[in-house]
């Protein structure tokens, strides 16, 4: 009863969690947004002190149930143990090991190090929420998307409009290339080994275990009836069980009560672990075969993204004649961060590189920084929109404090950055064009035009930006026709302030 409780919540949590990076609707995280806020180190980044206390307390009473229930990448890589188990000969092919607590502690101590560093994004790199929230965002995101796009264009032969098409583009292909890569190396520990890389790597495992030692309810080996048959340690994906000795690693222990739906003898209970016990005989561990089933191989693995993925920015044609050339992203000496992200530093020191933020994005302005200091991090470029001043999506489901909530009113007065005029790329002086699309588009009216000839008001016009009232939004970049680079781009500004 207790593994199918656990089993139940955790297939609920890992479906809307993932469900959470899927939805570009803004449904699901309406309801559920508050489970991203739950994880282990976002909460701990956004300083959420009774999220962090709940979640060790609940480790300190029942165990690492943190990992085993609510961690999705935790459960990601039960569901390709389990696939993995249902082949022949393999249902009971884990075995015990030791903990190799140097590695488990040294990378605790490096996470640590980066962490108090603000080197947040490579100590992203191995943060389990983040790893799972990139693996959704890259790799399963484009399906679920063409596969609403099918959908869409089905509806539409039959005159429905339940559905809309939504574009699918690659946002960075570095960080398309470390998710696939985590994937990869997650799926073959899992396939072979379990939960390899939550007892060696994690680095919220490693804390957890700590607390878990000390749990007032976990498994328990009644050695009066246990036989030795090892089929609880050949089950454990977490390779804690020693039934030689009867004993279990709680530092490793996920609490997945597999063991005790294992075993045959009623030999394991989950109970409190400080009652006195009778003591009881050991008995001699019965001889076990050796397994002598040929190594499983792992076949398959590649990953195939059959669809060549979309460009940075659609080609369209012009009366059917002229294709009007990509939007090239100009160089920008400071990055701009949405508003809410208060400063760049804040931002940096925060941010965990989960790409939620980037996974909502309506405007499709987000995407992860090829920078090495904020590797992986969203930053906003305009190439395909612009950050619309009714839009605060980002803000509401960002849960590391990288982005804090703010209202409507408040981005609209937000200036975190400003847009600087180009000469050699505005129209009206290149082709002698009259343009004020600039002008005309931006909603704080920090644009004008005047007469490029101050002496002469009939002039052609061009733009002059007023730097105290523009907020930085991009829109007179993604809207200016001037190609391949605007005659306007937007720089960041590294502490944003109110107008």
């Amino acid at each position: 009863m207790l593994r199918k409780i656990r089993l139940t919540l955790a297939v609920v949590c890992f479906l809307l969690v993932t469900l959470l990076f899927l939805d570009f609707t803004g449904t699901i995280h309406a309801w559920f947004g508050w489970l991203a806020k739950i994880q282990f180190l976002p909460a701990l980044l956004a300083l959420h002190v009774g999220v962090v206390i709940g979640l060790l307390l609940l480790t300190l009473l029942f165990g690492r149930v943190y990992c085993s229930v609510i961690c999705p990448l935790g459960i990601f890589q039960d569901v390709i143990s389990w696939i993995s188990g249902k082949r022949k000969k393999k249902q009971y092919r884990f075995s015990y090991s030791p903990a190799i607590s140097w590695l488990r502690y040294g990378v605790l101590v490096l996470f640590v190090i980066l962490l108090v560093a603000g080197v947040n994004a490579i100590a992203a790199l191995i943060a389990p929420y983040s790893s799972y929230g990139r693996i959704v965002s890259n790799l399963f995101a484009p399906l679920y998307q063409w596969g609403n796009n099918g959908l869409a264009y089905l509806a539409e032969r039959v005159d429905s409009y339940a559905f809309y098409s939504v574009d699918v583009w690659m946002k960075s292909l570095s960080t398309f290339l470390i998710a696939l890569i985590t994937a990869v190396i997650l799926f073959v520990l899992a396939w072979k080994n379990g939960r390899t890389y939550c007892n060696t790597i994690c680095p919220v495992g490693t804390v957890l275990g700590f607390v878990s030692k000390f749990a007032l309810f976990r498994p328990v080996i009644d050695t009066s009836k246990c036989t030795g048959c090892s089929l609880c340690s050949r089950k454990c994906k977490a390779a804690c069980i020693n039934f030689k000795e009867h004993t279990i690693d709680y530092s490793r222990c996920v609490t997945c009560m597999d063991c005790l739906d294992t075993c045959k003898h009623d030999a394991i209970h989950y109970q409190f672990a400080y009652r006195k016990a009778e003591p009881a005989p050991i008995s001699e561990p019965a001889p076990t075969k050796p397994d002598n089933s040929r190594r499983g191989f792992l076949s398959a693995a590649t990953l195939a993204l059959t669809t060549a993925t979309l460009n940075a920015q659609e080609k369209k044609v012009d009366g059917g004649l002229a294709v009007i050339v990509d939007k090239k992203i100009p160089k920008r000496a400071t990055p701009i961060v949405p508003a809410g992200a208060i400063s760049l530093r804040n931002f940096t020191q925060h941010c965990t590189a989960c790409q939620l933020c980037v996974s909502v994005c309506p405007n499709e302005v987000l995407r992860p920084s090829t920078q090495l200091g904020s590797f992986m991090q969203p930053e906003m470029s305009y190439e395909r929109g612009y950050c619309r001043p009714e839009c605060v999506k980002c803000a509401e489901v960002c849960p590391a404090g990288a982005i804090h909530p703010i209202t409507i009113a408040d981005k609209s007065s937000i200036r975190i950055g400003h847009a600087v005029w180009i000469k050699e790329n505005c129209i009206p002086l290149r082709d002698g064009q009259p343009c004020n699309n600039c002008a005309r588009h931006c909603p704080s009216a920090a644009i004008q035009m005047v007469p490029s000839d101050p002496n002469d008001p009939e002039s052609i016009k061009i733009p002059v930006v007023n730097e105290e009232k523009c907020i930085g939004c991009g829109a007179c970049e993604n809207l200016c026709p001037g190609r391949p680079f605007s005659a306007l781009y937007v720089e960041g500004h590294e502490n944003h302030s109110m107008m």
